[in-house]
């Protein structure tokens, strides 16, 4: 894992996919852009599953997770990973948001978003979303306390 870092007021966000989804290059280009724009970037990888997941929530300790999925099964996946995270007396609290393509039928905007907030996510960006509303949710966030928290 590659971390850099943060400049004053930036923010440590955790990046990851769903257990299921091998693709590499959005995580490429979400680390870069986010790292570009001044955050410290912890980059899970591919395919990580729920337990390395968690375990990295407590280990990091980030002020945001960003699940990126290329698939179509962040609906899915997502839904069963961020409920296992908002259960989590350490991890719980942490604004997550996911986004890339959620479903395998086509678009499923509206109806995934939905069901993915419902089940935890603080935010749902679709494939057509701008890749700058991340930074603008970034810069709404507080910063957590650096303490206890280790890469």
């Amino acid at each position: 894992m590659r971390t850099v870092a943060p400049r004053d007021g930036r923010r440590r966000v955790l990046l990851s996919t769903v257990s299921s989804d091998a693709h590499t290059w959005n995580l490429v280009f979400l680390q870069l852009l986010l790292e570009e724009m001044g955050h410290e970037v912890v980059n899970l990888g591919p395919c990580v599953s729920d337990r390395l997941l968690l375990d990295s929530m407590r280990r990091v300790r980030p002020d945001l997770l960003v699940v990126s999925t290329v698939n179509g099964h962040g609906r899915l996946d997502g839904a069963r990973v961020i409920r296992k995270l908002r259960a989590d007396p350490v991890a719980g609290d942490v604004p997550a948001v996911i986004g890339g393509k959620l479903g395998i039928d086509g678009d499923e905007g509206t109806a995934a978003a939905r069901a993915l907030v419902d089940a935890g996510f603080d935010a749902v960006f679709t494939d057509t979303a701008d890749a700058s509303s991340i930074g603008r949710l970034l810069g709404a966030l507080p910063q957590r306390a650096a303490e206890g928290r280790a890469v």
